[in-house]
């Protein structure tokens, strides 16, 4: 790393352990400064306009306000602000949240101190960091799903399951027996691995399929 000025970062952990040891390993780096140390998003807020770091290491299990309900806060009070996503959460919609709200990076803390540092230094230029394990996740999540891939009969009936319609109303809509719609619904079950209506409108709504 080329460090010509101080990097100025806000922790926010509510974990006493990390939280001081984040300071220290920030702190005592050369090129890096560390503005504020806080247990909660709210009290990060308080100080934000104030100091304005360029980067803010969040955690997302914090007291009171989450760390992703912080992010757009955050943003709102200063929008050029690069937020780092620092937890122990790898699922995939938790990760997609953080982003989406605005967070600029998403690391483990079980990362090493100095793939933190680079992180931080990273992103400050420019950058996305994203723990290795993370970026895989993401790209995984793009990848067609062969598990659920309908035809285009079965995401019309599927459709017709979301808005409430029985057998018979999907059947006649649909110009089929109830026989066929029947088989189409076994099918659809088969391929959601599902066991019930309710359960294949909610994977629908979760996957994103209707």
């Amino acid at each position: 790393m080329n460090l010509t000025q101080n990097i100025r970062v806000f922790i926010v952990e509510d974990d006493g352990l990390i939280r001081n040891s984040l300071e220290q390993l920030i702190g005592g780096s050369e090129g890096f400064m560390v503005l504020g140390c806080f247990v909660s998003a709210e009290a990060a807020l308080l100080e934000l306009s104030e100091k304005k770091p360029d980067v803010l290491l969040l955690d997302i299990d914090l007291p009171g306000m989450s760390g992703i309900e912080a992010i757009p806060k955050l943003i709102k009070i200063q929008p050029d602000l690069n937020i780092v996503m620092l937890t122990v959460h790898e699922e995939s919609q938790t990760v997609f949240d953080s982003l989406e709200k605005g967070a600029v990076g998403y690391l483990l803390k079980s990362n090493n101190p100095k793939r933190i540092l680079e992180s931080i230094y990273e992103v400050f230029h420019g950058g996305a960091p994203m723990s290795p394990s993370i970026a895989r996740r993401i790209i995984s999540s793009f990848k067609p799903n062969s598990e659920i891939e309908l035809s285009e009969r079965e995401l019309e009936v599927l459709h017709q399951l979301c808005r409430g319609a029985n057998n018979r109303e999907i059947a006649e809509d649909l110009f089929v027996s109830t026989n066929t719609i029947k088989a189409h619904i076994k099918n659809i079950y088969k391929k959601l691995h599902v066991h019930s209506r309710a359960e294949a409108v909610s994977k629908a709504i979760k996957k994103r399929l209707i």
